[in-house]
């Protein structure tokens, strides 16, 4: 079936529209994942039932979001004296730095912003811009990073769409010497 150039437009306007509905979409459910993880973390910390315990709450979280325990987290060490100052927690789908509670770190101190943000995971979705322009991956593949914080103290970095077992190695890492390096500068 042939259509004519005005039906052609209607169809790219539609098609323009849906995928503007599906990117807006998607912003709402990765906000509605993180708050649910927040929640999860906050319950975890603060009840004496933990939060997986809980029927109800547990079918809704371990559909979407993977519950976070001691079990699975990779500690994260300052470098001077070994004291663990955050956990990693790692799934298929994301990476989360969680900082202990005793760690108060503002997210002005450098070099978070200057390096970890803008050279390590800047440089990943670099590449990963480019694959996608070049349609090796999907625009939604591309690495991308979310900060929560309590003012302006980080408490949980979450870095969505790693795609390769190789960057996590290099996150954890490099997020480990970002915070010891900016504990240092707040201890000057």
């Amino acid at each position: 079936m042939k259509f004519s150039e005005e039906q052609m437009k209607d169809i790219v306007a539609l098609k323009e529209n849906l995928i503007e509905q599906i990117e807006k979409h998607q912003k709402k459910i990765d906000l509605l994942e993180k708050n649910l993880t927040i929640l999860d973390l906050t319950l975890k910390e603060s009840s004496f039932t933990k939060a997986s315990q809980l029927g109800r709450v547990k079918k809704v979280v371990s559909k979407e979001i993977p519950q976070k325990s001691t079990e699975n987290s990779i500690p994260i060490k300052q470098g001077n004296d070994g004291k663990i100052i955050a956990n990693a927690y790692v799934t298929p789908e994301q990476v989360s730095i969680v900082l202990g509670d005793d760690v108060e770190i503002d997210a002005e101190t450098p070099p978070f912003k200057s390096f970890f943000l803008d050279r390590i995971i800047g440089e990943m979705k670099k590449k990963d811009t480019v694959e996608a322009e070049n349609g090796t991956i999907q625009r939604e593949s591309v690495i991308d990073y979310i900060i929560n914080k309590n003012g302006s103290d980080i408490r949980e970095i979450i870095i969505k769409n790693y795609r390769q077992k190789e960057r996590v190695n290099e996150l954890i890492n490099t997020a480990g010497w970002s915070l010891t390096r900016m504990l240092e500068n707040i201890n000057k």
